[in-house]
C-alpha cells in the first residue's frame, strides 16, 4: 500500500514538474523570421517582441556566443538567426563586421551598441520630473525673494532661499508643486508632482537667514515660494532588466500621463498608483487593461459588466514610496488615464 502511494506521488510530482516546465517555456510569435539584420534604432526589447509573445523574457531567447565578449551588445549590421536548443528557441548572432582589433579592444564605441530600452525618452523625463510626499515638499528650501525685490527671475538673476541647504550641495533644481496624485480606490494622497522650473547654483550661505543662488536655467519664470531641491545625479542603465513582478499587483492604475494628454500610446510616460511599499521595482513589466464596460443584457433584462480587455504593456523605470513612473512599451488600442495595470 505504501509502495502504491509512493508511485502515485511520483506520478503526481512528475505531472506537476511537466506542467511547470510547459508553463515556463517561452512562446514564439507566429511567422517569426529565421534571420534578421539589426538596424540602427533597434532595441533588444523591440527585437525580442518581434519573436516572443512575452518580450520581457528576452534573456531566455538570447544564446551565449563564445565569440562575443558580451552577448547583450549587438550592433547595426549584425545578423541574428533562430535555432533550437533542447526544444527551446534561441537567437544566435553573426557579426556583420569586425568589431575587435585584439582581445579586449573594440573598434566601435559601446555607444553604437543597440540598447535594451529607448533611454532617450526616459533620461530627458527624469531630469524634469519628481514625485514628492507632503513632508519632502513642506520641509524643503524655497525661494523667499528675487534680486532687487523682483518677484520673478530669469537666467543670470540672483534669488534668495530659506530652509535646509545640505552641506556640500551646490546645484539645485527649482520646482513648483503641481498635480496631487491620489489613489483612485482609497483616495489616499500618494504624492505631489514636482514641476521642473529650472536650476540654480549656490553662491553663498547665511545659515541664520538666507542663501544666495544664481539662476542658471529656466523653463518658465521663477516665483516666490518655488521649492529648491538638491540636483539629483541620475545614472541610467542601458541594460534595464524587464521582468514580471514577483508580487501580485492589485488595484493598480495609470493615474496620470506626462504632458496632460487625454489618450495614452506607445512611448508615453505614465504615473502609477503603486510603488516601493507595494513591491514594485525598476524593470517590472505590467500589462495594461481597459476596464470592461457595462452593457444591458436584453434577454436577462439586467446590466452586466464585460471583462477587462488587455490593451498594452509598460515597464516601470523609477519607483517612489507610493507611486512610480512607467514607459508604455506597447499599445494595441488607445489607452487612457485610469486604465488598470496588472501582472503580465
Amino acid at each position: 500500500m505504501r509502495a502504491k502511494s509512493f508511485s502515485v506521488y511520483l506520478v503526481l510530482l512528475g505531472s506537476l514538474l511537466l506542467s511547470s516546465w510547459l508553463q515556463a517555456a517561452v512562446e514564439l510569435n507566429e511567422n517569426v523570421p529565421d534571420t534578421y539584420i539589426v538596424k540602427k534604432g533597434d532595441t533588444l526589447w523591440g527585437i525580442s517582441g518581434m519573436y516572443l509573445r512575452e518580450p520581457w523574457r528576452w534573456p531566455e531567447l538570447w544564446d551565449v556566443n563564445p565569440q562575443i565578449d558580451n552577448p547583450h551588445l549587438i550592433y547595426p549590421g549584425d545578423e541574428l538567426y533562430l535555432t533550437w536548443v533542447n526544444g527551446q528557441p534561441r537567437l544566435q548572432l553573426r557579426r556583420g563586421r569586425d568589431v575587435k582589433l585584439e582581445p579586449g579592444m573594440r573598434v566601435s564605441s559601446l555607444d553604437l551598441a543597440i540598447p535594451l530600452i529607448p533611454l532617450d525618452q526616459i533620461g530627458a523625463f527624469l531630469k524634469r520630473h519628481r514625485i514628492l510626499d507632503a513632508d519632502e515638499l513642506n520641509n524643503s528650501a524655497y525661494v523667499v525673494a528675487g534680486d532687487q525685490g523682483r518677484l520673478i527671475a530669469a537666467p543670470g538673476d540672483r534669488i534668495y532661499g530659506r530652509g535646509p541647504f545640505p552641506d556640500g550641495e551646490r546645484s539645485y533644481g527649482i520646482y513648483r508643486a503641481g498635480d496631487t496624485y491620489r489613489d483612485p480606490i482609497t483616495s489616499e494622497m500618494l504624492g505631489y508632482q514636482a514641476m521642473d522650473i529650472g536650476n540654480a547654483r549656490l553662491v553663498s550661505s547665511n545659515r541664520e537667514e538666507v542663501t544666495e543662488l544664481d539662476v542658471t536655467r529656466v523653463t518658465e519664470e521663477v516665483r516666490i515660494a518655488d521649492r529648491l531641491l538638491p540636483q539629483r545625479e541620475q545614472v541610467l542603465d542601458a541594460t534595464f532588466q524587464p521582468r514580471a513582478p514577483a508580487v501580485k499587483v492589485t488595484d493598480g492604475f495609470m493615474i496620470a500621463v506626462d504632458g496632460g494628454v487625454n489618450q495614452v500610446g506607445q512611448g508615453n510616460i505614465v504615473v502609477l498608483n503603486r510603488g516601493e511599499r507595494d513591491g514594485i521595482e525598476v524593470g517590472h513589466v505590467l500589462a495594461i487593461y481597459q476596464v470592461g464596460g457595462v452593457v444591458f443584457d436584453q434577454v436577462a433584462r439586467q446590466n452586466v459588466t464585460l471583462p477587462d480587455t488587455r490593451a498594452g504593456l509598460l515597464m516601470v523605470f523609477e519607483v517612489f514610496e507610493k507611486a512610480s513612473y512607467g514607459l508604455v512599451l506597447r499599445a494595441s488600442r488607445p489607452l487612457k488615464v485610469l486604465d488598470k495595470v496588472k501582472n503580465p
